[in-house]
């Protein structure tokens, strides 16, 4: 028996009492976006997938194919009726069993879509204000870079952004460097120089991010590099930028006092729009 919200039940009455994703945070993720029936930037997902199940030493199982994960998925987006836009979220968990140490390293996977209301990306709010979340910092790791479920700095940075009537927070690193915003990776213009803080740094391996950096250096005009950012570089930048899958990239108009242009970043973004019609 468990207690369950006040009322004694039957253990198998809920699902969680074992779950190793909802005890321990043994689980990782990957969230896509569906455009007329076709995963995005699909190859770079599964295998951010892939080696992050690696790392985690999750057993891979011999079905998970490329292949199988997208019909999997666009089995369900299909028939939650969603194809023309939606995202959809991979979770892969390690199974019931065990404490710290898992009984064995098998997994299970849950898959979950919803509908987005545009097909395209686009920028949808004109200020966008951000400042910086020092509470609690991410480690310079290699755990940091991949999508575990144990996001509970994105979660509370997300609430202190709430209530301080913010848009988004930049999330820093043990070593006080600007790392990522809460839901993406950051860009910084500086001059003809477009930055963005290396992996090594704690930062998400975003599969945007790798798209804009390979679309920036086409540009011809900016110097594209992956450098540390420090706070006080921000107040020298020209612009600000958030990226990732479902909203492409987010200008950021203002970091405390400093407002900013969103030039570079929309010229990307008809970029990115242009390279997703075309494939």
């Amino acid at each position: 028996m468990i207690n369950f919200n006040g009322t004694i039940v039957s253990e198998d009455a809920n699902i969680l009492t074992q779950n190793r994703a909802f005890l321990y945070g043994d689980a990782v993720f990957e969230t896509v976006k569906i455009i007329n029936n076709k995963i995005l930037f699909l190859e770079d997902h599964y295998f951010r997938l892939m080696s992050s199940m690696r790392v985690v030493r999750m057993q891979i199982p011999m079905n998970f194919t490329m292949e199988y994960l997208e019909e999997q998925i666009l089995s369900l987006v299909a028939r939650n009726q969603v194809l023309n836009s939606s995202r959809a979220r991979i979770t892969v968990y390690r199974n019931d069993g065990g404490y710290y140490l898992p009984q064995n390293n098998s997994v299970s996977f849950l898959i979950h879509s919803i509908a987005l209301e545009n097909t395209l990306y686009s920028i949808e709010k004109k200020q966008y204000e951000v400042d910086l979340y020092k509470d609690f910092y991410i480690t310079k790791q290699l755990l940091s870079s991949i999508k575990t479920t144990n996001k509970i700095i994105n979660i509370t940075g997300s609430i202190f952004a709430n209530e301080n009537g913010l848009d988004n927070c930049l999330l820093l690193n043990d070593s006080k460097n600007v790392v990522e915003a809460l839901q993406g990776n950051i860009f910084m213009l500086l001059g003809s120089k477009l930055v963005t803080p290396p992996v090594s740094e704690g930062c998400l391996n975003g599969v945007m991010r790798k798209q804009i950096l390979s679309l920036a250096k086409k540009l011809g005009n900016l110097e594209v590099v992956e450098e540390v950012i420090s706070p006080f570089d921000l107040q020298k930048a020209d612009e600000l930028f958030i990226t990732n899958v479902i909203k492409g990239i987010q200008p950021i108009t203002q970091y405390r006092k400093k407002e900013f242009s969103t030039n570079v970043s929309v010229e990307l973004l008809a970029k990115l729009n242009e390279m997703i019609s075309t494939t």
